[in-house]
């Protein structure tokens, strides 16, 4: 089939002439009265989907609140997400939600206090996170703190006595308190001398001794001109990042603005996370690590601690070498405190599981290596047998039970779904799902999550005028034994007997996962439908959510395996649908997803037209340009500079293979993205200039990796609309 963009242009003038034709034949009220392409997902709906987290049961069981972000329009171009608190009663039914805060700087981390009566939560003003409380009795939210670096994570305590809270310090910050003036025990990793301390005395001058020269160079670097890098992990999301912050836990009273005592802050340069009130209200448990022989960016472990807010001792509850122990969860009945852990010696392969702390013996026990899954966010039964707790598994956030004595653990929750966050209250399960038909919506079931009611409509009512494309699941098995889950959606204007264009679309990660229970390519998967395409995504090996094994098996293999299995999928959709049109095909990919794509059409020429996004396309230079560089010697097994691994490296990027793309190609990249490298696609661009390929190259000012998700909104509804456009000019879709 000739799909040359004049000739497509003269169809399409046709076309539209018959349109039009139609339009004047057909009077109202007959067949094609009715509007169609009305029902279909817009771009603009990319604006109108709410998105709740944050899940919290009252703690008297009636009530739940729950944080709901929004999209607003400013105006022209601009856009800002904004987070509100809501609350729906649950021990009834038929009650609708409300709205409880509305003030533009929006509120998140909701918490209640034991009265059942007020809720903690957080705000940002002028960029600076505080604590506020409601009382939902009336009135306006009363602010709480006015922490100097903000305040976060509020927790109250079991008797409503105290309030827990985190902040945030610079490494600057820090230093310049007379305390800490001398910097950390920790190696600071300046090469060949100590940095000078804060107040070393020394006049700076750039024409005196050389200590003098060393202070006028001490000051500039302390105003950030230029930036002195020392540290490791010296990327950002966005920006450079040559210091490192530190978490700090704090407390105080039950009254507006009372003094807050530090509880961690002696310790200085250290950091610590997951803080949570044990039964008493006199001590906390909290995860972080006070080793000081090694600098902070070489440290990958963390462990338990407690503490009697009294004397604040930090005392070691757990810990491991070589594994992170993190979110302790103290249990209803005090005696035991559950824990994240996770085996730091394969990071990119291993799943995380659960420890059990027994305060009375002191002693720990490991549940739910068996489910081999990735487990998540947890919550304790009442009667402090059970742990909930959500996992990756097979295109889908389902929610595990897992007896804590035992460690016998079942799944509630179908994989075809998403649990994305969860809360327990007397006999009732209180969660936000991700379904194919719906993103984000509340719901309530019993305990063993049966009998399911929706509590919200932030999605459901308007999703209701929509035309939508169900994502079909198929299995089949790569020549080397693998099975590989893969989905088919039909394009929404489908018609039997008809044949569609299709889109391949490939996940990021590369340990990501897609499927009908992940809400991040929801919005983009229907809206390409709705232009005309038919899709297939999958989760070829390395995908998160099959278990370790297949998660290991693109060790030192990112090109030829993955590609043999999204290809692999791709084939096997087209035997079993015919109206797969195998001269329209297209392929994306966003980050890892990026990388595939340009390995594809490097090896094979199916393809009438690709887009690689926000991707890495050389692999010896990603690790030095993105911070995301530990995926090298993670899943490579070294360092560019070993002769073996680079020799895999090479072979494995597309780069290597530029010279062998036909495929006309579409790149995206944020200007600031620092996670994947901006020059890897300033290079592949290049490179196919200079070759005199097919190529367009799209730069968006201001946008990091997280453009497709959380990104500029205009910039989101621009990027699915260049890759829709260049699509349409090498197919019927569009």
């Amino acid at each position: 089939m000739n799909h040359h963009p004049i000739l497509k242009q003269a169809r399409s003038a046709f076309a539209l002439a018959v349109l039009f034709l139609f339009a004047a034949v057909l009077q109202p009220g007959g067949v094609f009265a009715e509007n169609s392409e009305s029902k279909l997902v817009r771009t603009t709906d990319l604006t109108r989907i709410q998105q709740l987290s944050q899940v919290t049961v009252s703690p008297d069981g009636t009530h739940a609140a729950y944080v709901v972000r929004s999209v607003e329009h400013e105006g022209g171009q601009d856009y800002r997400y904004v987070n509100q608190l809501w609350m729906v009663r649950i021990d009834e039914s038929g009650h609708e939600p409300v709205q409880l805060t509305r003030h533009p700087a929006g509120a998140s981390q909701p918490a209640w206090h034991p009265d059942n009566r007020r809720i903690a939560f957080t705000r940002a003003i002028d960029g600076r996170s505080q604590i506020y409380v409601l009382d939902l009795r009336g009135g306006e939210a009363v602010p709480y703190t006015t922490a100097e670096n903000g305040a976060s994570n509020p927790a109250w305590s079991p008797d409503g006595s105290l309030l827990l809270f985190s902040s945030t310090y610079s490494h600057s910050s820090l230093l310049q308190k007379e305390s800490f003036a001398e910097g950390p025990a920790w190696p600071v990793e300046k090469p060949g001398i100590a940095p000078l301390p804060r107040d070393h005395g020394i006049s700076p001058d750039p024409d005196g001794s050389i200590e003098q020269i060393r202070a006028w160079l001490d000051r500039n670097e302390r105003e950030n001109s230029p930036a002195v890098l020392n540290r490791l992990d010296f990327q950002g999301e966005r920006a450079l990042s040559p210091e490192r912050s530190y978490t700090h836990w704090f407390v105080m009273a039950d009254a507006p603005r009372a003094e807050a005592r530090p509880l961690t802050l002696h310790t200085g340069y250290h950091s610590f996370s997951g803080a949570a009130w044990m039964w008493d209200s006199q001590n906390i448990v909290l995860a972080g690590n006070l080793q000081t022989d090694a600098h902070p960016d070489r440290v990958a472990d963390s462990h338990l601690y407690t503490m009697n807010i009294s004397d604040t001792r930090l005392v070691r509850l757990a810990g491991t070498p070589g594994f992170s122990y993190s979110n302790p969860l103290p249990s209803p009945d005090g005696r035991l405190v559950a824990f994240r852990v996770f085996d730091n010696s394969e990071r990119g392969y291993n799943q995380a599981y659960i420890g059990v702390h027994d305060l009375r013996s002191n002693s720990n026990r490991y549940i739910g290596q068996d489910i081999d899954r990735n487990l998540g966010n947890m919550a304790w039964s009442r009667d402090s047998n059970n742990i909930y707790a959500t996992a990756t598994q097979n295109g889908g956030f389902p929610l595990f039970l897992i007896n804590a004595r035992t460690g016998i653990g079942e799944r509630l929750t179908s994989e075809e779904t998403g649990i994305r966050a969860f809360d327990l209250s007397r006999g009732l399960l209180v969660y936000v799902e991700t379904s194919w038909q719906n993103p984000f919506e509340l719901y309530r079931a019993d305990t063993s999550a049966r009998n399911a009611m929706r509590l919200s409509d932030h999605n459901h009512n308007w999703l209701a005028e929509r035309q939508l494309s169900e994502p079909v699941k198929h299995t089949y098995t790569t020549p080397d034994g693998l099975e590989i889950e893969y989905w088919v959606m039909k394009p929404a204007n489908y018609q039997p007997g008809q044949k569609f264009p299709t889109l391949l679309q490939i996940h990021g990660g590369p340990s990501a996962m897609w499927g009908t229970g992940e809400a991040s390519m929801w919005h983009e998967f229907q809206l390409f439908a709705a232009h005309g395409f038919g899709i297939v995504f999958s989760n070829p090996r390395g995908s998160g959510g099959y278990g370790y094994d297949f998660q290991r098996a693109n060790h030192r293999d990112w090109g030829n395996g993955p590609k043999r299995d999204v290809l692999g999928a791709l084939d096997d959709a087209v035997r079993k649908y015919s109206w797969i049109d195998t001269d329209q095909l297209v392929i994306t990919g966003g980050s890892y997803g990026g990388y595939l794509v340009a390995y594809v059409v490097a090896k094979d020429h199916r393809f009438k037209a690709a887009a690689a996004q926000r991707g890495v396309y050389e692999l010896s230079t990603f690790f030095g340009e993105g911070n995301a560089w530990r995926l090298v010697p993670d899943r490579f097994g070294g360092f560019p500079w070993q002769p073996e691994v680079y020799r895999v490296l090479r072979h494995d990027s597309p780069f290597t293979y530029v010279h062998q793309i036909r495929t006309p190609l579409l790149i995206l990249h944020g200007d600031v993205d620092l996670r994947t490298g901006v020059s890897q696609s300033e290079m592949m661009y290049k490179a196919l200039k200079v070759l005199e390929r097919e190529v367009e190259y799209i730069r968006y000012p201001g946008g990091d990796h997280e453009l497709s998700r959380s990104g500029n909104v205009h910039h989101r509804k621009d990027r699915l609309l260049r890759m829709i456009e260049f699509f349409s000019r090498y197919t019927d879709a569009g």
